[in-house]
């Protein structure tokens, strides 16, 4: 999920926990509970500032071994730990418990995200994404902005939360059965699928669908349960050629292929540069495909610049890239 969304989710577990007797009956605890929800909420997404450093290490690494076993059992006693230097006299064992169930409630949820995590790990390094839930669910996120004003207009927080949750399982269940719908309506559509990827988006009956056969990739999109398909191409294996091999040592490429699990390529000669270009199925937007990884390379085949990530025209893919289109 977002930030955003992390953080209110955050503070409705501290509103849980005031169901918590030893909670409801300590301020202190009650207290410094809230804090370690909201900060347990956000941990797992710390490597986000690997952003800074590049698209290509956080594409790699993005909910990876933050989200995975040992994280999550390593989080909890890192923010308790912090938080009991400063609040001695709460209850030890029930703000570690609840940030605990903070991590892990964080983990959880973005299972359902088309992204998804490695929650297993280190057992399996798997991606595990039922793509359910978009990113951003302007649903569950003012759901949960609801729960917080009543509180604030003096409701038990605890009841008022419980409910809400109560309230989006039947939203996730729902979504859960959407999207199989969508899948079903797809295989009949093109009975020879070999692969369906469907990513939510942020409308609440609009689905992106990228369709894998032997033979072809479909680029579809489902709007009110049906399934409309916008683009076709065919499947062509990566070419064992110079230009590929030379350009698939990049690492932004790399970080790309590691994340994408279906796309198609391009290779163009220019008059002082080859240009390798993969382009992401799963996200065509007002006909562009705005995730790609792009190599260029010179005459003797030395990587010159790369990029991967979300450009949404060309013209900033070329800022990006620091070059002057021909």
């Amino acid at each position: 999920m977002d930030t955003g969304t992390h953080v209110v989710m955050g503070i409705a577990l501290g509103g849980i926990a005031t169901l918590d007797p030893v909670v409801a009956n300590h301020e202190l605890t009650a207290q410094a509970i809230m804090i370690g929800t909201i900060i347990g909420s956000q941990a797992p997404d710390l490597d986000t500032v690997l952003k800074l450093k590049n698209n290509a290490k956080y594409i790699r690494n993005h909910r990876g071994i933050t989200h995975s076993i040992p994280a999550v059992m390593f989080w909890p006693l890192l923010i308790t730990g912090g938080i009991y230097l400063f609040a001695p006299e709460s209850n030890l064992l029930h703000l570690w418990l609840w940030t605990f169930l903070a991590v892990i409630f964080h983990v959880f949820v973005d299972i359902f995200n088309a992204y998804g995590t490695q929650a297993l790990r280190p057992f399996t390094k798997k991606w595990i994404a039922l793509g359910v839930i978009n990113t951003f669910d302007p649903y569950i996120f003012f759901a949960h902005v609801i729960g917080i004003a009543i509180w604030r207009l003096g409701a038990q927080p605890g009841i008022t939360f419980v409910g809400v949750y109560i309230v989006l399982i039947g939203y996730y269940i729902a979504r859960y059965y959407s999207k199989n719908n969508i899948i079903r309506k797809v295989k009949a559509k093109i009975p020879n699928t070999t692969q369906i990827i469907i990513s939510p988006t942020y409308r609440l009956a609009q689905w992106h669908i990228a369709i894998s056969t032997k033979t072809r990739f479909y680029v579809a999109r489902a709007i009110n349960g049906e399934v409309n398909i916008l683009d076709e191409f065919e499947k062509i294996p990566i070419p064992d050629t110079p230009v590929m091999k030379a350009a698939l040592k990049d690492d932004n490429l790399s970080a790309f292929l590691s994340f994408s699990p279906v796309y198609r390529w391009e290779i163009d000669e220019y008059n002082d540069h080859h240009e390798v270009r993969f382009i992401d199925l799963r996200y065509r937007s007002k006909g562009y495909y705005p995730f790609v990884a792009v190599v260029q390379l010179d005459q003797s085949l030395n990587i010159v610049s790369s990029y991967t990530g979300w450009i949404f025209s060309e013209e900033k893919l070329f800022k990006k890239l620091e070059i002057v289109p021909e």
